[in-house]
Order: C-alpha cells, then sequence, then structure tokens
C-alpha cells in the first residue's frame, strides 16, 4: 500500500516538461518527408506518390534542402570539421580546401600531355567522393573475451560506421601534419592521395586489414 502511495505522489509532483520530453514529437504514422528531386522523381515512376497523399508527413529539418548544389556527403564531412558549433569556420576551411585541390588539378593539367588530361579529375567534390570511398575499411578488430583471453576477432564494419571512419582518419591525418601549414592545404593533399589510393590513410586501411587477414584464425569467436 505505502508502495503505491508513494508512486501516485511522485506521478503526481512529476514537472510537465519531463512528460513531454520523453515523447516523440510525432506520432508512429508520420511518414518523414521527400525533398531530394531524383528520389520525388522515382516515386512519381514507381507510382508511390499517390499513396502519402493522404498520409501525413513530418517536417522537414533546418538543413534539409532540395537545390542541386546540395550534397549529403560533403555536409557530413563539413560537421566533422566542425569544432565548437562554428559551422561558417568548417564550411569556409573545406572551399579553401576545395579552392587549393582546384589549383592543384588546374597546375596538372596543364603540364600533362594530351592522352593523360582527361584522366586528370577538376572538380573537388568528386575527388572528396573518390578520397571517403577509397578510405573506407571494410573490416575491423574487436575485442571478444573467451575463457579467459582476449581475442582481437575481425569483424565487417557497417556502411555508416566505414564513412565515419574514412572522414575521420582523413582528418586526422590532415590535422597530424606540420603545424606550420593551414588545414585547407594539407587537407587538399590527403584528400588528392586518398582519390589516387596513396598517402597516409590508404595506408593505415590497408594495416588494418592486414591485421585482420592475420587474425582470421579467431574469426569464429564472433558467432560463439
Amino acid at each position: 500500500m505505502w508502495f503505491a502511495r508513494l508512486s501516485r505522489i511522485a506521478a503526481s509532483t512529476q514537472p510537465m516538461w519531463l512528460d513531454a520530453a520523453s515523447y516523440s514529437s510525432y506520432a508512429p504514422y508520420f511518414v518523414s518527408p521527400v525533398f531530394k528531386r531524383d528520389q520525388q522523381n522515382e516515386m512519381f515512376e514507381l507510382e508511390e506518390a499517390q499513396k502519402l497523399a493522404h498520409v501525413p508527413i513530418k517536417a522537414a529539418k533546418n538543413d534539409d534542402t532540395s537545390s542541386v548544389f546540395h550534397d549529403e556527403l560533403t555536409r557530413k564531412f563539413t560537421n566533422y570539421i566542425m569544432k565548437g558549433g562554428q559551422k561558417a569556420l568548417a564550411r569556409g576551411l573545406l572551399e579553401k580546401a576545395f579552392e587549393n585541390i582546384k589549383r592543384i588539378q588546374i597546375e596538372r593539367y596543364c603540364k600533362a600531355s594530351e592522352a593523360d588530361k582527361e584522366k586528370i579529375e577538376m572538380n573537388p567534390q568528386k575527388i572528396l567522393h573518390e578520397a571517403i570511398e577509397n578510405s573506407r575499411p571494410l573490416l575491423e578488430l574487436t575485442p571478444i573475451k573467451r575463457g579467459g583471453t582476449r581475442y582481437q576477432v575481425p569483424v565487417p564494419v557497417t556502411d555508416k560506421k566505414s564513412y565515419f571512419l574514412a572522414m575521420k582518419w582523413l582528418l586526422t591525418a590532415a590535422r597530424e601534419k606540420e603545424r606550420t601549414v593551414h588545414l585547407p592545404e594539407k587537407l587538399a593533399w590527403e584528400l588528392l592521395d586518398a582519390a589516387a589510393n596513396q598517402g597516409r590513410v590508404i595506408k593505415k586501411k590497408q594495416d588494418l586489414h592486414r591485421q585482420c587477414e592475420a587474425n582470421r584464425a579467431y574469426a569464429h569467436y564472433r558467432w560463439s
């Protein structure tokens, strides 16, 4: 009896904002908004847009946009560069890095022969995509304890974590270089090296894969 009374007293004295914060602002039947033009075109081609005609839709986030100049991977990379909420500074650093990449590629294009000019990529955003794709690890080592011994077991990496590790490694490699060189210049060279499948980040990924290959005998501990 006394426990039930205490529970009713605690529920009556609980602040109202705590109840509101513990629930989502949208019901489970609300649908996420589709703001990308290519996704909208696919929905109209598959005739799925008519199904959403009378379904409640969540409000779009502040950074969601249908602009053709918006790139989701660039936005994420900008957020990883940002420190202390200074997003304008992070965006400016990435734009300067893109400018340095453009200058380097133009210089290479002018010095290259006619046959090699077609192989030189001039778009910094595509170079960023190539660098991140080349830096993504496929496997990682996770410690698993079996019989009092801790083994380093290779496990596959999810897509979300592989993108995170690739961008983290690129930024760490750029920040660990000489202090006298500014971050945009260091980041530009790291992106160019990773896009060409060379550099410290690619070596780090290959070393991780070699360690996973060396510990493949312990792979069965993942399911045991």
